[in-house]
């Protein structure tokens, strides 16, 4: 039996057609072990490791991480070659699937209620068998990957895609996230988004009105 959200949360959520989940670091306590996979890339790699700065890059695809750090410490390294060799090292960590409990909460409660998409920037080589490794994959009805647009958080598109896969207006949808990236990416959208914060949800309103 599943917990239900706080009345507040409902409260706010009550408007909404869709709800659409960051994937990693938000529904799935997967961060630890992508800062992981990095901090091993970084030290195969020869560059600094930096542990907040890749965390606040979350939601954002490997390749362009990678060019992020060639001009953050003037490299030359091969964007795919170094993505390849983290997404490997990344899929050694057994611990990198478990659910985050409050985010579940309400995707749970809300399923086959309302929409549910997830808009992730993982390849979707990478984010299906994640999803259906963790039981969430069935009960989605979109998922928008960074294999599928070609401008990532904090562009707006990954989040305009899952809504148009749901067949829903973007202002008809929420997002949750837990970077800055990801959520200005769903203002840019034009869309309200819930920050994970301190393992607590904290509204951030776009300033786009609800319909």
């Amino acid at each position: 039996m599943h917990t239900s959200p706080s009345q507040q949360i409902l409260k706010t959520l009550a408007p909404y057609q869709g709800l659409i989940f960051d994937m990693d670091g938000t529904l799935i306590d997967s961060m630890p072990g992508h800062l992981a996979a990095w901090e091993i890339t970084a030290q195969h790699y020869h560059f600094p490791f930096d542990n907040d700065w890749l965390y606040s890059l979350g939601g954002m695809p490997g390749d362009c991480i990678v060019e992020l750090i060639n001009q953050k410490y003037a490299l030359q390294l091969d964007p795919p070659q170094v993505s390849q060799f983290r997404m490997e090292t990344f899929a050694q960590f057994k611990n990198s699937t478990n659910l985050i409990t409050i985010t579940n909460q309400i995707l749970n409660y809300y399923y086959q209620a309302k929409k549910l998409a997830v808009g992730t920037g993982s390849p979707r080589s990478h984010a299906v068998p994640v999803l259906k490794q963790t039981g969430l994959f069935n009960k989605l009805d979109a998922i928008a990957t960074a294999s599928d647009v070609s401008k990532h958080k904090p562009h707006p598109d990954t989040f305009l895609l899952a809504a148009q896969q749901m067949g829903l207006e973007p202002t008809s949808c929420i997002v949750f996230e837990d970077t800055i990236l990801g959520m200005e990416a769903a203002h840019q959208a034009g869309m309200h988004c819930f920050l994970l914060e301190n393992n607590e949800l904290i509204l951030h309103p776009n300033d786009t009105p609800i319909n």
